[in-house]
């Protein structure tokens, strides 16, 4: 019997083994767990810090400043290459999916077409994009052989844009961009790629040039505040303008800011405002309107206050 007994025992070093085993495969599934919701806690709460809403802008004008298709002027505002580039900026913008763009170099039209339809007019914008196509040329090389032959297009293209503030006029950015097109062919003994007038590279460079300076583009926009105005106060009820295409959500919360005083500086001649001052916070309780042009929001103050005087100089913007 004692002899049984010492055979069923395990030896020490084993039975430490197989209970740290034990304990990590208790454990382990746990603490991982905790890891990812902490992840995930971090994530939603570095997303919420970073919410920006959507400016508005507009491409007032883009012109053609080459010599580059001067014969082909198809109207009196703007010209095909000028077109081409105004469609590729706004095709970027839209594409990045953080603007609300408006039609300007086709105002006219648009303002006839709602006079037609009897539409309410054009909405006003934060930002007015201006541009011109400043270089812009094409080249044919080649070579050739005995038994071959090689050509070679180039299409360069150079385009300078400003952005400018619709209130006071200045322009307060500028950029450039440049961009290279090629297209070559090639044929040995007669067999390989032949190419007449690549009329793509004229696109392909323009794309290129506008691609050159997007990211700086997007990256000044969204660095000028966001801002909107208080519609009506209606007892503790505050309605704004701005809604769901803008990226405001129920309970987002918005600092009210008094803008400080306009003083005319005497070294520059330019008017000069003062820091805003923040009132209070409010948050916002619905949404309501079905388009950029009739949203808005209703809000509740949760702090501060309004202000005593006009709401004039009062603006709703992103708290810091």
């Amino acid at each position: 019997m004692p002899c049984q007994t010492k055979s069923m025992r395990l030896p020490v070093h084993l039975l430490r083994l197989v209970i740290a085993a034990l304990c990590l495969s208790l454990f382990a599934p746990a603490q991982t767990y905790a890891q990812g919701a902490t992840t995930a806690a971090g994530t939603d709460a570095e997303a919420s810090e970073s919410k920006t809403l959507k400016r508005k802008v507009a491409i007032g004008r883009f012109s053609n400043e080459t010599r580059y298709g001067r014969s082909l002027l198809r109207d009196e505002d703007l010209d095909p290459l000028g077109k081409q580039a105004a469609d590729i900026l706004a095709a970027y913008l839209a594409m990045s999916d953080q603007f609300l763009i408006f039609e300007r170099p086709d105002l006219t039209k648009i303002e006839r077409e709602q006079n037609t339809s009897g539409g309410n007019g054009v909405i006003g914008v934060d930002t007015l994009i201006l541009g011109s196509v400043v270089e812009f040329g094409r080249t044919t090389d080649g070579k050739r052989g005995l038994f071959n032959k090689k050509k070679v297009q180039v299409a360069h293209a150079k385009v300078a844009i400003r952005l400018v503030d619709v209130k006071t006029g200045l322009v307060f950015h500028s950029a450039t961009g440049e961009g290279e097109a090629t297209t070559e062919t090639k044929t040995v003994l007669g067999i390989g790629s032949t190419s007449s007038f690549d009329a793509t590279l004229t696109d392909k460079a323009i794309s290129v040039a506008i691609e050159d300076l997007i990211e700086e583009l997007v990256n000044t926009l969204n660095g000028r505040p966001w801002k909107t105005d208080i519609l009506q106060v209606d007892g503790g009820t505050i309605y704004i303008s701005g809604g769901a295409t803008q990226g405001i959500r129920v309970g987002d919360r918005l600092a009210v800011m008094q803008q400080g005083q306009t003083i005319k500086s005497k070294q520059t001649g330019f008017d000069i405002t003062l820091p805003a001052e923040k009132l209070g916070e409010i948050e916002v309780t619905a949404l309501f309107g079905d388009n950029e042009t009739n949203e808005g929001a209703v809000t509740r103050l949760v702090s501060g206050s309004l202000g005593t005087g006009s709401l004039d100089n009062v603006f709703v913007t992103l708290p810091n």
